[in-house]
């Protein structure tokens, strides 16, 4: 009787070790293989932040019930291991009011989609392309290739701005030209780099407005629309346009002048601008005046 007790028991030990083996090293590879494959699925059908959402609610879930049931098998008893985990989570929750609102705000940027995986965003000074969005946070690179992790919780209680969103952008130019120039002729040239430039879209037409009376010059705003993948190609050539065609029509882009002076009660000194020759005359001229000085103190003396 004995032999056959101690049997009996090897064989439910061996029939325990067979059924975790399986949940351990086969129903696991199987959830993780059925999350990728949802994921493709819904990425074909939604986007790609929610067939990311979907991979991860399949892998955790499935991965969570795989060790409930390896342990229910194992003869471990979850009531008592359940309720301790509620009080612990409990005193977590307390303790943990940033992870709490970071977790709440992620739910609610899901829900909202200011933007998806692959816009470009911007945050505060940082502006980049969105790798995930999850529930504590979205994982952003930076166009210099550096990473930054931004908390849900920042994202909702602020301002960000979503760069790709639309598939058609505006790049705004601020420009100064010198006062003597025709205002008409301006906005002529203007409209002509635009034109030439194959970034740059006709429809909506650029934007060409006289701001105002500046410092220095006459200040104009042009404003270049173009497709969103297009906007970096259209920045770079059609400032370098603009300044080549100014050149070439005699269009004076001016900086900043200031006057100076010696008192508030004075008048404005003088400033004379010579060339070489004139400069090398005039300090010929001072050192023959420095040393008639002399000689005249000299002489004196």
């Amino acid at each position: 009787m004995e032999i056959t007790s101690l049997a009996w028991l090897s064989t439910d030990r061996l029939e325990t070790l067979i059924r975790v083996s399986i949940l351990l090293f086969v129903v696991l590879p199987l959830v993780w293989m059925a999350g990728k494959a949802a994921g493709r699925f819904v990425e074909r059908r939604s986007t790609p932040h929610h067939a990311l959402m979907a991979r991860k609610v399949i892998i955790y879930v499935g991965f969570v019930l795989v060790f409930v049931m390896a342990l229910t098998d194992l003869g471990f008893k979850l009531t008592p291991l359940l309720s301790a985990a509620g009080i612990v989570g409990i005193a977590i929750g307390f303790a943990a009011q940033t992870t709490l609102s970071n977790f709440i705000s992620g739910i609610f940027l899901i829900t909202e989609k200011p933007f998806a995986i692959g816009d470009v965003i911007t945050v505060g000074d940082n502006t980049g392309m969105v790798l995930s969005i999850d529930l504590m946070s979205v994982k952003i690179r930076l166009f210099d290739n550096r990473f930054v992790r931004v908390p849900t919780s920042l994202l909702i209680s602020r301002e960000f701005i979503n760069n790709t969103r639309f598939p058609v952008r505006r790049l705004d130019i601020n420009i100064s030209v010198a006062y003597k120039e025709s205002v008409e002729k301006v906005r002529k040239v203007l409209g002509e780099v635009a034109d030439k430039n194959p970034f740059c879209l006709d429809e909506p037409a650029p934007l060409i407005i006289f701001l105002k009376y500046g410092d220095s010059g006459l200040e104009f705003l042009l404003g270049a629309w173009c497709a969103r993948t297009d906007f970096l190609a259209l920045r770079n050539s059609i400032m370098q346009e603009v300044k080549e065609r100014f050149d070439e029509e005699g269009i004076e882009i001016p900086f900043p002048h200031r006057s100076l002076y010696t008192g508030a009660a004075t008048e404005p000194f003088p400033i004379r601008l010579v060339n070489d020759v004139g400069l090398a005359a005039a300090v010929k001229e001072a050192k023959e005046n420095d040393s008639q000085k002399v000689d005249g103190s000299s002489h004196a003396i």
